[in-house]
């Protein structure tokens, strides 16, 4: 599996804060109240990317002290958390371009926004930030460090080795 694309996760963004903003634009159109993403949002995302983090850092432990000799990573959690940590930057991009959206839309407005309006908003792009950045950490504390030289020499690799 290829690691996560800072462009893949700028585009997501993109695309989700122009959307973000055009919904609220057309609410606002018919007088319908605007999108308010609630506070626990924000810091729901935030906690989840601290699990995630947190889920990726036996990995790292095991392959950097050098125990996969013993006892190697069981390669299932490994794939199971490099595939959440993948999903959740993913994800957290998401959040953060459809809320950023909907902030630039309030703060576009000729009225100033209550901050009872901004905050929660603000808040949820605050945790899909922290969600992105934690899941990119942990999907780099999963990849394998590079194997010995001396354990690769084997028949046909064409190395020799003289007693």
């Amino acid at each position: 599996m290829k690691p996560t694309r800072l462009s893949t996760l700028l585009a997501l963004a993109v695309v989700t804060g122009v959307a973000g903003y055009a919904i609220d634009a057309v609410l606002a159109s018919r007088q319908a109240p605007t999108l308010l993403l609630a506070v626990p949002l924000g810091v729901t995302l935030a906690f989840i990317g601290v699990a995630v983090v947190a889920m990726a850092r036996p990995i790292r432990q095991h392959a950097r002290d050098g125990a996969g000799r013993r006892h190697p990573v069981d390669p299932l959690y490994a794939t199971r958390v490099v595939v959440l940590a993948k999903a959740a930057s993913l994800c957290g991009a998401l959040f953060t371009g459809f809320g950023a959206g909907l902030v630039v839309y309030l703060l576009t407005r000729a009225v100033v926004p209550s901050l009872g309006s901004t905050l929660p908003n603000v808040v949820a792009v605050g945790g899909g930030v922290v969600l992105t950045v934690c899941a990119l950490v942990a999907e780099r504390m999963c990849v394998a460090p590079p194997e010995d030289d001396d354990d690769r020499h084997g028949p046909g690799t064409g190395s020799t080795t003289l007693d």
